[in-house]
Order: structure tokens, then sequence, then C-alpha cells
């Protein structure tokens, strides 16, 4: 029932667009007596306090409280299904988490091991930075609030820092609602345009893979980094940007020129303390290495083991952040849907009392009417 109300007609739809921009546009609750009607009927006027007075017919707000009804349906059953999705999106984010985590813990460590010896492996190999790859992950739909523009505006500051710093840039983007935003600003370097789904699977992520292995391995671009939405907690979600290739040990990649070109809210970065107080200066996080016990013993060279676990680090981590978007998506959307049936609800409650009051003075006013007659025939 939830998912046929959800999937209504695009007329539904398109009502219910118009409300949520305008009524229900996520905005605080209009005070009774300040409601505007969206009809060609409807008007409004000041009273002596300046206050806003609805001056409809009675049939323009039966059919507006109507509508407003309609509409909050549709979002009750949008909230429903979010919450729905939202639970199985959350696991996903929490079971993968740990996995990936410990997986770029055991490569850090193996890739610092080896780091001392002449050994060529592409993905850990850091080369003066000319050009960046920005992977952008957006949504497929709309409806949920600021959540794809955060996205959007992030990429928009990282494009304009890199630009500065005279480096170019090309962008991957992922997700309908990105590339539709890049295929209107043609003077963007988009390198490809790829469909995130609703339920991403290592395949999507492979595709997604085998793209930047392809441009970094080409040495078309020397760093790539992903920006995507950070699922926090069902009410937060955190746009950020994560170093994905090279895989340096230091955990910093550098110009032409020597100067840093890592973004200041890198996830390899973080505010460190100093003495108790918090340091603002960025800080290079290396890795620990932790020693292997003596009857740890590997039976490939660890050359070996970086090759083969490199590919599997590439395809969980964008894994990881197209899970990761699916799910603060989904919140998104639930709270939004939730914002706009309350204030759908209050909306309905201030035209409720707006066709009461006139109905009330309409049936007085009819009243008089025959008091009068009846007097005037005496």
């Amino acid at each position: 029932m939830a998912a046929s109300i959800a999937c209504g007609s695009s007329l539904q739809m398109a009502t219910f667009e118009g409300l949520s921009a305008r009524s229900l546009g996520l905005r605080g609750a209009e005070p009774a007596g300040s409601v505007e009607l969206a009809t060609g009927r409807s008007a409004a006027r000041r009273d002596g306090r300046g206050r806003s007075v609805v001056t409809a017919g009675l049939k323009d707000l039966r059919d507006r409280i109507a509508t407003v009804k309609n509409t909050q349906k549709i979002t009750d059953a949008m909230k429903l299904v979010a919450a729905a999705k939202v639970r199985r999106a959350q696991e996903a984010v929490v079971n993968g988490r740990p996995f990936s985590e410990n997986l770029v813990k055991v490569l850090y460590n193996v890739n610092e091991q080896i780091s001392t010896e002449d050994i060529d492996i592409p993905l850990t190999t850091v080369r003066p930075v000319k050009k960046i790859a920005l992977v952008v992950i957006t949504g497929d739909r709309g409806l949920c609030g600021g959540f794809n523009n955060y996205v959007l505006k992030k990429a928009e500051k990282r494009m304009a820092e890199i630009r500065n710093m005279g480096i170019d840039l090309t962008v991957v983007s992922i997700g309908k609602k990105g590339n539709s935003y890049f295929k209107r600003r043609p003077a963007i370097p988009v390198d490809r345009f790829l469909d995130a789904g609703n339920a991403p699977t290592t395949k999507e992520a492979q595709a997604v893979a085998d793209e930047l292995f392809s441009l970094f391995v080409s040495e078309e671009v020397d760093k790539v980094e992903l920006l995507y939405t950070r699922f926090v907690s069902l009410i937060k979600s955190d746009p950020i940007i994560h170093t994905l290739l090279p895989l340096s040990p230091q955990g910093e990649v550098c110009d032409i020129s020597g100067n840093c070109v890592d973004a200041a809210d890198d996830e390899m970065f973080r505010l460190t303390t100093k003495d108790g107080k918090f340091s603002v200066e960025r800080e290079t996080i290396r890795t620990e290495t932790v020693d292997f016990a003596g009857v740890l013993t590997f039976e490939q060279e660890p050359v070996q083991i970086l090759d083969a676990l490199l590919p599997l680090y590439l395809n969980s981590q964008i894994l990881r952040a197209l899970q990761e978007s699916i799910a603060s998506e989904l919140a998104a959307r639930m709270n939004a849907m939730s914002n706009a049936s309350d204030n759908a609800s209050d909306l309905k409650k201030s035209l409720s009392v707006s066709y009461n009051r006139q109905r009330q003075a309409k049936i007085t006013g009819e009243i008089l009417e025959i008091v009068a007659g009846s007097t005037v025939t005496i």
C-alpha cells in the first residue's frame, strides 16, 4: 500500500512538489491566520494589526484542505518506505565498516614494510600531482532535503581549491542527481557518468574501481579523491573527502613544488591535541606499524600479498562509500518526509480554522438576514 501511494500518478507528485516547495517546504509551520492560498480565486488581506487574513471562498478552502490531506498521505507513505529501507542500509554500513577499516590497516602495514625495497607497485606509487580525479557520489532521487546540495557544494569548494593550486582535475560522477548537475555545467571536465543504484553491490563497485584503476595506472591522474556522505546516525550525515589513491603510508601527497594537495578535511587528517589543547594545524597521520608475532609467517612474499589485496581494497572502499551514501540519502528522505508531514498537518489545521470561521460567519449572516426579513414583514 505504501509503495503504491509513493509511486502514484505524476499529477499527484507534481501537486506534492508544489506544496512541499511552498507550503510544506521543510520550513517552520506558518502561524494560524497567515496561510497563503495557491489558488486563482484565493486572496489575502491585512487586518488592523498587520496579520494576514484568508479571504478565499468556502469551496477554495475545501479543495485546498483535500489537497493537503492527499499530500500528507503521500509524505507519510514515503516516510514509511524510507524508514524500512534505511534500516537495511544502516545494517549494511555497520557490518561492512570493520572489514574495510581492518583491510586498510593491513595494507598500510604491509606497504610500509616493503617501502624500503626497490619494488614498483602501481597503486602505491606517489607521484608529483599534476592532475586529480574527484569522484563525487550523489543520490539518484530528490525529496531528501539538502542531501544532494551539500555534496555538490562541497565538490564545488574542493574543485575551486584544486584550481587555485594550479592543478588540473577531472570528475567521475556517480548518481543521477550529480550527473544532471555536471551535464548542465560543461565547463567542468567530467571523465565518466555512472549510476549508483538503490542497492550497490560489489559488481557496481568493481565497475567504478576499474575506471579509477585505469586512470591512475595510465598516469592520466596522479591522485584520486572520493567525495561521499558518511553515515553517522539517522539524523546526521557528513559529506567528506577521502584520499583513495595512491595508498601512501605517509598519508600525504604533494605537487611538483612539494606543496601538500590533500583537502583540509581529508579523512587522512584529524584535529589532534597538544598538552590537552586542540591543535588546528594539520599534522600527517602516520599509521603505526604493528610487528607481527614470531610464530606468524606468510606463505607468500609481502609483495604478492599486496598485489592480491590492492584490488580488494579499491573495491571495498568504493562499495563502503556507496553504501554509506545510500544510507545517508534514505535517512535524509525519512527526515524530510517527516517534516513535510508535520507541516502538512499544521497547514491543514490553519485552513480548517479559516474554513470554520468563514462558514460560521456565513451562517450567522444568513440568520441575520432571515431575522431582518421577518422584522420588516411584521
